[in-house]
Parts: structure tokens; C-alpha cells; sequence
């Protein structure tokens, strides 16, 4: 290591928070994280005589979890650090960080957990006046405050800087690192921010956090950098900290999707039926601990076969996807849709009594018969469907008598006329319409 490259009486040697950062701790890391995988590919293997493994990249993509908040207020640091402090006692302090970090990554999958342990570090070794974390929205390409520290930090819940706007947004863009003493020097500076907090901001730190040279964020110090400058071992310390916010972020996102992938049906993204027993088992619950009705509606899609043998699968996917569409988007925000199988369908419907469920099933039945499907494609499918629902607790205060009952009530339409709807212990339901007039033919 080339002299100069630490400031201070280190300058010939790398410090050992370093060491153990680069080597046992980034070594231990790629089997003892829950996704090893995932760590492997945000490490470069490098092992020369026995020395460590350097991070080359670090996670990305958006994931949300902490709410902004205003921890505590922090007073006015003329100088970041103790003088009284031995460089050995910083030292030890490192190593105790990186250690509590590990332990915080490989013991918790909980986001916040780790991200507030990081904000603590941030505070005790570098003593910004304010820090944030922002994360990249990429399909509006701004950034967003998920976690701001200090005076006013109320204030930025609303904020969101465009991407290549102002010091943070400028990282972002690059995905490097920035350091500017004076922001009234600095043309990149945006000062809005400081309009809307009403803080002034004489000097900025801005770390990029980054997965495969893909920047998902932005770790912010504001008011930190002292007459001397900003000592390069704190650089070394602060990307390291945003490494492990990256390794926090890309698990949470993982953690995420693979949840996402055990309870949503592929096809419809609708939730499908191993989710729907869960959310069935709780509104049973909820319901008898409120003294609450809910509904149960299956739905069947008629002769759906011959999509299939006409059109081909990739088209019946696609029919089943806008119909799954349609129901969501017909339904209340509390409602829940599954994809039950095949070209079976299941609606939940909370707090909804038998009959206004009646009403509901009737709806969605003349939507599905009355709407050309794919006509987008220029196919302009007709279909029609057969509905049986149950309630509870008026037909069965059970989840497996409720499902038996709405299945028996659709298949009771399905075994004689079809396009229709039929209610447990009522029969098929007298029906309006087109349909009513075939059915007298």
C-alpha cells in the first residue's frame, strides 16, 4: 500500500478494522448469509498469500421498509472525534462494528433491524449533523428519503429528488463517490431541500449503494467534513457501512420475491389457493372474534377447453391473466381474488353478507358473459361462467364446510345449465337478462 493513502500516523499500514472487514468477516460472510448466493456474486475472489477477499460491488434494486423518522437531535460537533480517544480504542471500536454488523446480517432477515444498527454507527463514528438514506424509485427515477437522521428530518418524508439532481441525485447517476467542503462552490448542489428543512448545508459526503455496478441508492452526511477535510479512513469506514446497507437492501428485496412467488399464481398474479387457505383461516377469526359475515364465491369458466384446443395454451394463459385482471379491478380494495386452479377462480369478500354476495356473484357474471376478451389481439373471445357461493356463518362456520358448500353450489350449475349462479342451501338463483332468455327457449 502506497504511503499517503490513510492519513494520520497510519499512513503506512492498513488499519485493522480493515483487515478484518476485507478478510475473516467479507470471508465468512458468503456461508453464514441466508442468500450465499447471493453474497458470492457481490464478492471478487482475490487471494494472493493468503490475504482476503475484497467487495467489488455491492447490492441494488429498490426495497422499502423503515419509515422516515426523527431519531434524535444531534448538537453541533466542532470536531467529529475525541482527541482523547487512542488510535487503538478507534480501532477496537471498528472492529466492534463490523462484528456487530455481521451479527445483525447473518441472525436477521428483518431490514430495519440492520439499517438502524448501521444509522447508529454512522452517528457514533462520523457525527454528521444530519444522514440519510435514499432509495432509488427506478421506474420514476427519482430518489426518495427511506431513512433521514437529525434536525428536521421530518421534513423530508415528502421529498424526492430526480435522478441527476443536486449531489445525491449527481451519485446516483455516477455511482461515485462525492465529497464537496463547500456547497456554495459546488454547482451540483440543490438547495430546495434546504428550503423545505430550513438547514443550512455548508458540506456534504455522498456514498453511492451499489449491487454489480448498479446504483440502488444514496448514503447522504451532511455538515461533517472538518477544516482538515474528510479523513480518508472515514471514507474507507463509510463505504464499508454502505456495503453491508447493500447486502440488507438486495436480502429484503430477495426475501421479498420469494415470498411473493409461495402465495401469487404466475399466470394471474392473483394469490393462489395455498395463500387462500391462510387468509381463510384468519377472516374465519376475525370474524368470529367481530361478529363479522364474509362470502365465498367460485367461479368456473365454461367449455374453457375449447380456447385451448382453438386458440392454443399461450392464448388460454393469457385469457386466464386478463380475466384474473378483471376481477381484481371489480372488486373492493378489501376483497381478496385467488386463482383456485385450472379455470377455477375464488373470490373473498369481507364483511359481506350472503345476499349483498348474491348481488356481487350476479355482477361479475354478466361482466364475464357480456365482455369480449382479447380483443385487444383482435380475438374477441365470449365466455360464459358458472358461480356458487356460501357464507358465513349462515351456511358453515368452518373453512372446509365453506369451501364444500360454494364448490357444491357451482358444480349443481355446471351439471345442468351452466352460465348461471347458485347460492348454498338456496339452489340456482333466478337469473336477467340474455341469459334468462335462452333459458327459456
Amino acid at each position: 500500500m502506497e504511503s499517503g493513502e490513510f492519513g494520520g500516523t497510519h499512513g503506512q499500514r492498513m488499519a485493522k478494522w480493515e483487515r478484518l472487514y476485507h478478510g475473516r468477516l467479507a470471508w465468512d460472510f458468503p456461508r453464514r448469509l441466508y442468500w450465499p448466493g447471493l453474497a458470492s456474486t457481490g464478492v471478487e475472489t482475490r487471494r494472493p498469500s493468503g490475504t482476503s477477499l475484497r467487495p467489488s460491488s455491492r447490492p441494488s434494486e429498490k426495497t422499502s421498509s423503515v419509515s422516515v423518522e426523527e431519531i434524535k437531535q444531534f448538537p453541533t460537533v466542532d470536531r467529529r472525534r475525541n482527541p482523547s480517544v487512542t488510535a487503538e480504542q478507534r480501532e477496537a471500536g471498528e472492529v466492534a462494528v463490523f462484528q456487530e454488523l455481521g451479527k445483525a446480517l447473518t441472525s436477521s432477515l428483518q431490514l430495519d433491524q440492520v439499517l438502524r444498527t448501521i444509522m447508529e454507527k454512522i452517528d457514533e463514528f462520523l457525527r454528521p449533523d444530519n444522514w440519510s438514506l435514499l432509495l432509488l424509485d427506478e421506474a420514476k427515477q427519482e430518489l426518495y428519503f427511506e431513512l433521514a437522521v437529525g434536525k428536521a428530518s421530518q421534513a423530508l418524508k415528502d421529498v424526492r429528488v430526480k435522478v441527476g439532481q443536486g449531489i445525491a441525485g449527481w451519485v446516483a447517476q455516477h455511482g461515485e463517490v462525492v465529497i464537496v467542503p463547500d456547497t456554495s462552490k459546488d454547482t451540483r448542489f440543490f438547495g430546495k431541500v434546504d428550503e423545505k428543512t430550513k438547514m443550512e448545508t455548508q458540506s456534504i459526503v455522498a456514498v453511492p449503494v451499489k449491487f454489480r455496478d448498479t446504483c440502488l441508492g444514496v448514503i447522504e452526511l451532511i455538515n461533517c467534513v472538518g477544516p482538515e477535510g474528510f479523513d480518508p479512513r472515514d471514507l474507507k469506514l463509510l463505504e464499508a457501512l454502505s456495503d453491508f446497507a447493500a447486502i440488507a437492501l438486495e436480502n429484503a428485496r430477495h426475501v421479498k420475491r420469494i415470498h411473493e412467488l409461495t402465495i401469487m399464481d404466475d399466470c394471474t398474479s392473483l394469490y393462489n389457493a395455498r395463500h387462500m387457505g391462510a387468509i381463510l383461516d384468519t377472516e374465519i377469526y376475525r370474524s368470529q372474534r367481530y361478529n363479522y359475515e364474509f362470502s365465498i364465491v367460485f367461479i368456473d369458466l365454461d367449455h374453457f377447453k375449447e380456447v385451448n384446443d382453438t386458440h392454443g395454451h399461450l392464448v388460454g394463459s393469457r385469457l386466464l391473466a386478463e380475466i384474473g385482471e378483471a376481477l381484481k379491478t371489480n372488486c373492493r380494495l378489501i376483497d381478496f381474488a385467488f386463482r383456485y386452479g385450472g379455470d377455477e377462480f375464488v373470490l373473498l369478500l369481507p364483511q359481506t353478507s350472503k345476499e349483498n354476495a348474491i348481488n356481487v356473484a350476479r355482477r361479475l357474471h354478466k361482466l364475464i358473459r357480456e365482455t369480449l376478451w382479447l380483443k385487444g389481439e383482435g380475438l374477441n373471445i365470449h365466455l360464459t361462467s358458472s358461480m356458487g357461493l356460501a357464507a358465513y356463518p349462515v351456511d358453515s362456520k368452518t373453512k372446509e364446510g365453506l369451501l364444500h358448500l360454494a364448490d357444491e353450489a357451482m358444480y349443481l350449475v355446471k351439471n345442468t345449465h351452466r352460465d348461471r349462479v347458485a347460492a348454498a342451501n338456496v339452489g340456482i338463483l333466478q337469473v336477467d337478462g340474455p341469459a334468462a332468455e335462452e333459458a327459456a327457449r
